[in-house]
C-alpha cells in the first residue's frame, strides 16, 4: 500500500530538514579541520566581532595572532581563550598592539606579526571606525583618521603579509567591510567613502593575486548590532514612509556571533564576496545599479523629512 498523497509533502519537508541538519553538522565539523594549525591574524580582536572570531578560530585549532589597540583588553581576551579551551587541542594566541590611526607604526607592526610564525595563512581585516554627521561638520583631520583606520590601515597590513603568501603560493585575505562600501546613505559621507575605497582596493587585489593561489574575500554587512536597539520616540511631523523604511533597514544590524560564523564559513569555502544583509538593503543595491534616480529621490526625501523634524522640535 502506498502512502496517502496528503502525507507526501510533510514527509518531504521532514526529510529535507534532516538532510539540511546533517549538512550543517558536517560543515561545522569540517570547519574545525580546515583551519586547524592555520596562522590567522585578526585585527581589532577585542571588538564584539573580533572576540567572537577569536573564540571560533581558537576552538577550531588555529594559531591566532590577535591585534588590538590596548594591551589590557588583549590580555583579558587571551585569558578568556585559554580558560575555555583544552591546551592539548589549541595553541596559545600571540598578541600584537595595532592601532591603524598611527600609520607611522605600521612597518614595525607588520614586522612583529611576521615574526610570530614567519608567515600568515589568513588575514582578517576587521577594524572599523564609524561616523554619522552632516558633510559640512566633518573636519579634514577626522576625514583622514577615518581613512587611516578603514582604508590605509587594512590595505597597508595586507601589503605587508602578501610577499610571504606569494612565495608560499597560498593565503586568504578577508576584508570585513560594510554594505556602505557598495551603497552610501546620507550623513555617513566619510564612513561610506572609506568603505568604498577599501572595497575597491581589495577587489583589485583579488584579481592581482589569484595567480599566486591567494584568495581575497570581502564581506559586506549592515551595521553591527551588539546590543538591543533602544526604544525611540517618533518625531512629530509625518515622515516619508518609504524613505524612513529603507534607511531603517539599511541600518538594521547583524549580531557579532552571526557575522563571526559567516567569516569562518568564508574561510572554509573560499567565497570571494559575501553580502550579509536583509532583503531591503539588497533591493537598494539593485536600485542603485538599475534605477539610481529613484533611489536618490527616496534618500533625498528622507533627508528633507529629518531636517524638517529637527526644525519643528
Amino acid at each position: 500500500m502506498g502512502l496517502p498523497s496528503v502525507m507526501v509533502l510533510p514527509l518531504l519537508i521532514v526529510f529535507a530538514a534532516g538532510v539540511y541538519y546533517i549538512y550543517n553538522k558536517f560543515m561545522q565539523l569540517m570547519s574545525k579541520t580546515l583551519v586547524c594549525s592555520k596562522v590567522v591574524v585578526i585585527t581589532d580582536a577585542v571588538s564584539g566581532v573580533g572576540t567572537e572570531c577569536a573564540h571560533l578560530f581558537h576552538k577550531a585549532g588555529a594559531r591566532l595572532i590577535l591585534c588590538g589597540t590596548t594591551w589590557d583588553k588583549l590580555e583579558s581576551l587571551y585569558d578568556s581563550l585559554i580558560t575555555d579551551s583544552d591546551p592539548k587541542e589549541t595553541f596559545a594566541p600571540k598578541l600584537v598592539i595595532l592601532d591603524f590611526s598611527d600609520m607611522d607604526s605600521m612597518e614595525d607592526v607588520v614586522a612583529e606579526v611576521m615574526e610570530c610564525y614567519g608567515y600568515v595563512d589568513v588575514l582578517i581585516c576587521n577594524s572599523s571606525m564609524k561616523l554619522k554627521a552632516p558633510v559640512q561638520s566633518v573636519s579634514l583631520e577626522l576625514d583622514r583618521n577615518i581613512m587611516d583606520i578603514n582604508y590605509f590601515g587594512p590595505s597597508t597590513l595586507a601589503k605587508g603579509v602578501l610577499p610571504a603568501m606569494m612565495s608560499r603560493r597560498s593565503g586568504h585575505v578577508i576584508l570585513v567591510n560594510s554594505i556602505q562600501g557598495r551603497l552610501a546613505v546620507p550623513f555617513r559621507s566619510s564612513y561610506a567613502a572609506s568603505k568604498h575605497a577599501a572595497q575597491a582596493f581589495f577587489d583589485c587585489l583579488r584579481a592581482e593575486v589569484e595567480e599566486y593561489g591567494i584568495v581575497v574575500s570581502t564581506i559586506s554587512h549592515t551595521f553591527i548590532n551588539a546590543h538591543e536597539p533602544p526604544s525611540t520616540v517618533e518625531p512629530a511631523p509625518k515622515q516619508n514612509i518609504l524613505a524612513q523604511y529603507i534607511i531603517s533597514q539599511l541600518n538594521h544590524g547583524v549580531r557579532p556571533s552571526v557575522l563571526a560564523n559567516e567569516i569562518l564559513q568564508t574561510v572554509n569555502r573560499k567565497r570571494k564576496e559575501v553580502l550579509l544583509a536583509h532583503p531591503i538593503p539588497r533591493v537598494a543595491l539593485y536600485l542603485r545599479s538599475l534605477f539610481p534616480p529613484f533611489l536618490f529621490a527616496v534618500l533625498a526625501a528622507g533627508v528633507k523629512d529629518s531636517v524638517l523634524a529637527e526644525q519643528i522640535q
